[in-house]
């Protein structure tokens, strides 16, 4: 699952990665090799230039956009049950940073099975406003930190 209690009291949430950084290594260059592999029929021919060209160009403009998409996609949310305070830590790509306090005995996580953006929708109520809980996450997988989280507020 993208989420793992550090300690009892802390709760780390993140988006699944379907490519590795080594996936993407071996991705690109599969990629060239098989995008090289037509040159093979023009080799000695002025053709070939022109056309090694235009493959290094989709190539490059296929790494940028994947480099891109991964800057994009990074996204933590740490959630800290205090004694008597909880703190929702979100941080994504660039300077993305917003935090969110509440008093731990008011809040209470809220699964909404057909509201929301998404099903099975997680928050948390109790604090000056409601906020979303690991919207990227699978339906399933917030319905297990729904129940994670309602036993870890009850001890």
């Amino acid at each position: 699952m993208p989420y793992q209690w550090t300690t009892p009291q802390h709760l780390r949430l993140w988006p699944h990665r379907a490519l590795k950084p080594q996936g993407f290594v071996v991705f690109v260059g599969g990629t060239a090799a098989l995008m090289a592999l037509p040159l093979l029929s023009l080799i000695g021919l002025g053709a070939m230039w022109v056309m090694l060209g235009f493959l290094g160009l989709a190539l490059a403009a296929m790494w940028f956009a994947l480099r891109i998409s991964w800057q994009r996609g990074v996204i933590v949310e740490d959630l800290s049950l205090g004694t008597e305070q909880m703190t929702l830590i979100r941080r994504g790509p660039g300077d993305f940073y917003r935090e969110w306090q509440a008093n731990r005995y008011w809040v209470r996580p809220v699964l909404h099975p057909t509201q929301g953006p998404v099903p099975q929708y997680l928050t948390l109520q109790g604090g000056p406003r409601e906020v979303e809980l690991g919207r990227f996450l699978s339906e399933g997988e917030r319905v297990a930190l729904h129940a994670e989280l309602q036993a870890a507020l009850r001890r």
